[in-house]
């Protein structure tokens, strides 16, 4: 079968203690919004998909993202290892526009049922 991703952090465990001092939890990965597939004006390719990422609004902005991986989670009506919630991995590729969307692939092209869903923008691989 195909590579797997890193594993997912549950929804109750995606807030974890990033120092034993914070009393407050923090997420280690940025929201998103799949936007749909890039397209032309008649034709589209669902091989790439735009997203927005919360708080990204420039061009510039994107690099800091550009590289990184995202996590589109689902539920799904058939169980597989006990749980209905799967994962499509990708990367994001590149920058779309000027307004802060960017490009990502996914390992199996994203349902267009997806269109408007949450991804999360996971932190890492860091290119610091």
């Amino acid at each position: 079968g195909r590579k797997k991703g890193p594993p997912l952090f549950q929804t109750s465990f995606s807030l974890i203690f990033c120092r034993s001092t914070m009393p407050e939890p923090c997420r280690l990965f940025s929201k998103g919004v799949i936007l749909g597939y890039q397209r032309s004006q008649r034709a589209q390719k669902p091989t790439t998909s735009l997203l927005r990422i919360e708080g990204v609004d420039s061009r510039q902005a994107t690099d800091f993202y550009l590289g990184k991986r995202v996590a589109y989670v689902y539920n799904a009506e058939r169980k597989i290892n006990g749980r209905h919630t799967r994962v499509i991995w990708g990367r994001i590729a590149r920058p779309h526009g000027n307004s802060g969307v960017v490009r990502a692939r996914f390992a199996s092209n994203i349902p267009p049922k997806a269109f408007g869903a949450k991804v999360r923008v996971m932190l890492y691989p860091s290119r610091v």
